[in-house]
């Protein structure tokens, strides 16, 4: 994350709707000004040819640089609607509140997740938005009205870690229709008891979605970067546990591999787009990743 977009992750900015809008617009707007511009997918719609404006007709539809010419309305009509529904499922488990250096996971999604909300909005879709843990399922179903965009951002910010990832498969059933066009996002740390989270994000996959998993981790907890004898607590279960950080270094660090490597092959063999970000990774890296999925859906 570039250095003046980690000074916007205070507390009092991020957990606003105006200040996680304000960073989300700022990130977006930089992406889409800079090199990557040219990939925009533009309002939604393919063209297919122009009519008179009529009343209750969509504004965003005008096409403004005709009304420059000729003085006269007209309308961008369609033969086929491309806008989908855009679903962020966000882990609301305990391990999403490891921190590091005054930054959590959690809050490292909050800018990750509003700032592709923002670029989905802005592409025409509708975004929605699923919290889950053990104790409850958050839900904000997509929709295009006027004020959803705030609404999805106070939805993010209110979203509350505890326990685990949850074992009702009846309430995971409820967050996508698999009969229809979407593209669904399920950000996560992707610790698991056995397997029940990756076989879950496996059975999201269908010939008419689009998957990607963005999964988050602290640098320090990929690398283990500490020192001499500490006691580590489990955010999800409260165990702690005493380790020589430096003994178990070695073996920590082959594990993590592994881990990565299973998990990264497991979903891009199922057809499901998987990137890694830490707390400095850019988050145009998951811009970039949402313009290539979305293209594949139209």
């Amino acid at each position: 994350m570039k250095q003046y977009y980690r000074q916007l992750l205070e507390p009092k900015i991020i957990n606003s709707v105006s200040g996680l809008s304000l960073i989300a617009r700022v990130i977006v707007d930089e992406f889409l000004s800079g090199s990557h511009g040219s990939r925009r997918v533009g309002p939604g719609l393919e063209f297919s040819q122009y009519r008179g404006y009529q009343s209750g007709d969509d504004m965003r539809l005008l096409d403004w640089k005709m009304l420059a010419r000729s003085g006269r309305y007209y309308i961008k009509e369609s033969d086929i609607d491309t806008h989908v529904a855009v679903k962020f499922i966000v882990d609301a488990s305990g391990s999403m509140l490891h921190e590091e250096e005054g930054v959590s996971k959690m809050d490292y999604v909050r800018v990750l997740v509003a700032s592709l909300g923002y670029l989905a909005e802005q592409q025409g879709d509708k975004i929605g938005l699923f919290g889950l843990n053990d104790t409850r399922l958050q839900v904000l179903h997509p929709t295009t009205h006027k004020q959803h965009f705030n609404r999805f951002l106070n939805e993010l910010i209110n979203i509350k870690n505890k326990g685990s990832w949850p074992n009702d498969r009846n309430d995971l059933a409820k967050i996508h229709q698999r009969n229809q066009k979407e593209l669904l996002f399920v950000v996560t740390d992707m610790h698991e008891n056995q397997n029940e989270l990756t076989q879950w994000i496996t059975e999201l996959k269908t010939a008419r979605n689009e998957v990607a998993v963005l999964q988050v981790m602290g640098t320090n907890e990929l690398n283990f970067n500490y020192t001499g004898p500490m006691v580590f607590e489990d955010l999800e279960t409260g165990k702690r546990v005493k380790v020589d950080t430096k003994q178990a270094k070695e073996s920590y660090a082959e594990n993590m591999k592994i881990h990565l490597e299973t998990v990264k092959n497991t979903f891009l063999s199922n057809g499901i787009g998987f990137e890694l970000f830490r707390f400095d990774t850019p988050l145009e890296e998951a811009l970039q990743l949402f313009l290539k999925k979305r293209i594949r859906l139209n």
